[in-house]
């Protein structure tokens, strides 16, 4: 994770399809970038480059996207302003994103069934790595940056990526079909979000195997997305379906849930606080994760989908 010290907030305006700069201390917006294709999804900011990195999805969701994106949008975090776009082509409909080894930013193409290679430098796809799925929608990658792992959604599985070899290396099988993915900061563990049912399905990253699921305390639905704090000490895990958002320590042996927006979506971290993005009302709620309570509520936008602090 970068250390710079935080100076704004950038979040993806999925349902409105813009761009927004907000003041994380007055909760204003301050700009709105709005020259982007149909439809920006998810963000990857990269505050000691001063760059972001916003996925063009397309114009539907996942699993009914016939028009899908082949575009990776360049921010300026200094200009604040869209400066290029990656053409990932002939890899269709990119979601999730991750710095990875050298320097790349992997991405899962969704449609075509890869995790694309883009060289932020050069801003072109140097290589394609196949997913075994065109239901790839999230990624992450391991601490020691050996293995990236996509949720495969109705699949039903994880897979496995050798990022030296660049190569499929398995399959991972859950008991439901999935809606998000995050790891814990030592690597031992995935948590993968159950869509079926409100709870989290634990993998060992050694044996690729299930070994533990935890139940959701408090949520009716199935949740969407997880993620863990960069100290790795809090996992929080949103429901789209449900309007909460469950504050975990990192054991997963204590749980919170909270009331927030409708369709809480993705999140970012920020000095004992969390925003949360709830893209179903247009609002960004504001979590002290000492007290676990929420401690503010500000609109930003049609409905944000994501953010990150730069």
């Amino acid at each position: 994770m970068d250390s710079v010290e935080p100076r704004g907030l950038i979040a993806v305006d999925k349902m409105g399809g813009k761009v927004l700069f907000l003041d994380p201390d007055n909760y204003r917006t301050t700009l709105v970038l709005d020259d982007f294709e149909a439809v920006p999804h998810e963000l990857l900011c990269l505050p000691s480059a001063a760059t972001a990195y916003v996925p063009i999805y397309g114009d539907g969701i996942h699993g009914r996207n016939p028009n899908p994106g082949h575009l990776l949008s360049v921010v300026d975090l200094k200009t604040r302003r869209h400066t290029a776009d990656i053409d990932l082509s002939p890899h269709v409909a990119p979601h999730g994103l991750q710095l990875g080894p050298g320097g790349l930013i992997y991405v899962t193409c969704e449609n075509s069934g890869v995790v694309a290679l883009v060289d932020p430098v050069g801003l072109k796809v140097t290589d394609a790595i196949a997913a075994g799925s065109t239901n790839c929608h999230r990624l992450v990658i391991a601490p020691d940056g050996r293995h990236l792992y996509t949720e495969n959604e109705e699949d039903a599985s994880v897979s496995v990526i050798d990022l030296e070899a660049r190569a499929l290396v398995r399959q991972i099988a859950t008991p439901h079909a999935l809606a998000g993915l995050a790891i814990s900061s030592d690597g031992r563990v995935l948590v993968a979000v159950d869509d079926a049912e409100p709870q989290l399905v634990l993998i060992d990253t050694q044996s690729c195997a299930v070994f533990a699921t935890v139940a959701l305390e408090g949520v009716a639905e199935p949740a969407q997305i997880a993620r863990f704090s960069p100290d790795g000490a809090t996992l929080v895990v949103t429901s789209l379906r449900s309007a909460t958002a469950t504050v975990m320590d990192g054991t997963l042996s204590r749980q919170t849930t909270l009331a927030v927006g409708l369709q809480p979506m993705d999140m970012a971290f920020r000095d004992g606080a969390l925003f949360v993005a709830c893209q179903g009302d247009g609002s960004v709620h504001v979590i002290d994760l000492a007290s676990r309570r929420v401690a503010h509520r500000f609109d930003a936008g049609v409905g944000c989908e994501t953010l990150a602090f730069f």
